[in-house]
């Protein structure tokens, strides 16, 4: 056929995948560990700070908050790294759609957090739309597990 590009195909596990396809779902898992350690890494940041700043840093009951914000991001670095580990190549679309929200809705969320913790001014529904899709992307998560058991 005149002009057909034929892709290369790789098989893995019984399973027949094109280049593009195969090296989508081998990188995100990838970024998955690295952006999950860099959660832990700078949540740990964070816990030093809310433990051992001034009051005068935060906002009223900002410390409080701040605390919550990074044992949420903690919780969020640790699911990532343990996704990112266990995540097959063929992972299909739903997985791979709750892993990336997983990060877009942890950044998103602490951000506001954060953000509200130190100035004591809301960052418009910056927390809450993190929140939201962090909630949609554990759901989506668990529908990807319940759909390849």
């Amino acid at each position: 056929m005149a002009g057909h590009v034929a892709f290369p195909v790789f098989h893995y596990g019984g399973c027949a995948y094109t280049a593009e396809l195969m090296s989508f779902s081998l990188l995100l898992p990838r970024l998955w560990r690295i952006c999950g350690g860099l959660l832990a890494a700078t949540g740990t940041v964070m816990g030093a700070l809310t433990a051992h700043l001034p009051d005068s840093a935060f906002a009223a009951g900002g410390r409080v908050m701040a605390h919550s914000g990074m044992e949420m991001q903690m919780w969020q670095g640790i699911a990532l790294v343990a996704l990112g580990l266990t995540t097959k190549p063929q992972a299909g679309r739903i997985l791979l759609a709750g892993g990336c929200g997983l990060v877009l809705g942890t950044l998103l969320f602490c951000a506001g957090v954060y953000y509200t913790a130190f100035t004591g001014h809301h960052a418009a529904h910056v927390a809450p739309t993190g929140g939201s899709l962090l909630i949609l992307s554990w759901l989506l998560l668990s529908i990807s597990w319940m759909c390849r058991a």
